[in-house]
């Protein structure tokens, strides 16, 4: 840490309401902890816990005034580690967690440190759900400000197709309310790229009527068995209920109590099957899918839908190091599946269950397909797939090893993806990566022109950032 940095963060306004955090004080330690700890030794200069608005406003007015760039920290759960830059200034959310749900109109309004679990257990209160992500630790802001995808998006679309508003701190230090009709065009922005463009601190989304009762569990296939799958499963799936979402996880067998050691190293399918229509009729919506290949094991059953939204919590535990690439896959086929399958099996095997690579494959299509490309900056075209493609360990060592796989694996799949993708669930990749990553050179035109008009001198520079790749 420089002395330039300790002194520029000395005279911190003593009106800010939350906690103040130098490295040394109690509670630092914890509040620097993040879901990827690859960046483990970078240790910002200043944490501050906004506890409302007004907090976030004192701390963005201090910053523009000495001309320090701000990273904003939610549920911590962003693969690039930007939450907790080297010697930063961090305006930390977590301590934000007011919800309220009117359960006449089904909408939901909640603060920006709530975490997807949290959301999750107050909307089931009135039998709602927000389409969201998947693992119950990611926060829901820096979530929805990609765009969100998870197992309702086939049903409902993408996370930012529910949400109806969003409060936010520009970088003027206004307090801003953004919607269809009030700051149209950073409302746009926004739902995609906000993490450039103001700091949220609260949303409005429409729920919808899910659970609490669902079905849901995974499905394990051979390799071979995979391969048949795959090859059928895009048909298949054009003739299945949209309450039906399946998330095709490749992964080798990690050393688990009760696993065969032959196992251990295999690469296996685990199909992630979450269906949300009424329990009695599972068995006739999986029809077409249950006869396309014979599983190993199926262990799925009636779940509720909280226990639902959080089987993935256990393949991307927080606190390991992470890397992770990928895009969007436009089909499913054999070719595909056997790609995927070599690819896993030339995998660093996994030392531990809470080590190892995966690539997977959640299932989009349906309603999020059918929205509009140009109605907001996160990109879906051609968006049948997310290819995520992760690897996570622990050890410094093993750096290169882990994380040159996942680059491995990126140019192996790379002629099979659309070259747009779903920017929550990669690493930034560069300059030439983020220019199309959004899809249409117009969308991107757009979106370099918002943020030369709400964030000029790049304050929100913790990011995978606009103005770096213009």
């Amino acid at each position: 840490m420089t002395d330039l940095t300790i002194r520029a963060f000395e005279d911190f306004p003593a009106a800010f309401k939350g906690p103040v955090l130098r490295p040394g004080d109690e509670g630092f330690a914890e509040s620097r902890a993040i879901w990827n700890m690859r960046n483990a030794g970078h240790t910002p200069a200043l944490i501050v816990q906004a506890l409302d608005p007004q907090d976030v406003v004192a701390a963005v007015n201090y910053a523009r005034e000495k001309g320090v760039p701000i990273a904003v920290r939610s549920g911590g759960h962003g693969v690039d580690a930007h939450a907790m830059p080297p010697d930063g200034l961090v305006i930390d959310t977590t301590k934000m967690k007011r919800v309220f749900v009117d359960e006449a109109t089904g909408r939901a309004t909640l603060e920006a440190g709530v975490l997807l679990g949290e959301m999750d257990a107050a909307t089931q209160a009135h039998g709602l759900a927000v389409p969201a992500g998947v693992v119950s630790d990611t926060g829901v802001a820096g979530l929805a400000l990609g765009g969100g995808i998870g197992h309702l998006s086939r049903r409902f679309g993408a996370t930012v197709d529910s949400l109806l508003s969003i409060e936010v701190v520009t970088m003027d230090g206004a307090v801003r309310t953004v919607s269809a009709d009030s700051e149209p065009d950073l409302f746009w922005g926004m739902r995609g790229a906000g993490h450039n463009l103001a700091i949220a601190t609260s949303f409005t989304f429409q729920g919808h009527k899910v659970g609490p009762q669902v079905v849901s569990g995974i499905i394990v296939y051979s390799p071979e068995e995979a391969v048949k799958l795959c090859e059928g499963l895009d048909e298949a799936m054009r003739r299945t209920s949209r309450e039906v979402s399946i998330s095709s996880v490749f992964a080798q067998a990690p050393p688990i109590p009760g696993l065969p050691p032959e196992l251990i190293g295999t690469p296996l399918l685990l199909a992630v099957v979450v269906y949300t229509g009424p329990v009695e009729d599972y068995e006739a919506a999986m029809g077409e899918i249950n006869a396309l290949a014979t599983p190993m094991a199926n262990m799925v059953a009636p779940k509720t839908w909280c226990e639902t939204n959080s089987l993935l919590d256990a393949f991307q535990p927080s606190g390991r190091r992470y890397h992770s690439g990928g895009g969007y896959l436009p089909a499913m086929s054999a070719e595909v599946a056997q790609l995927v399958i070599d690819q896993v099996a030339a995998a660093p095997v996994p030392a531990g269950p809470a080590t190892g690579c995966l690539i997977n494959f959640p299932i989009l299509g349906g309603a999020l397909q059918e929205g509009d490309e140009d109605s907001c900056a996160f990109s879906r075209a051609g968006a049948a797939y997310v290819c995520e493609i992760v690897s996570m360990w622990d050890s410094e060592k093993a750096d290169d090893e882990y994380a040159g796989w996942v680059d491995d694996s990126v140019r192996a799949l790379a002629p099979q993806l659309t070259g747009t993708g779903y920017i929550n669930l990669t690493a930034d990749r560069g300059p030439d990566w983020l220019r199309t990553v959004y899809g249409s050179p117009e969308k991107w035109a757009r979106l370099v022109q918002l943020k030369r008009k709400w964030d000029p001198d790049n304050l929100l520079a913790h990011n995978k950032n606009v103005l770096n790749a213009v």
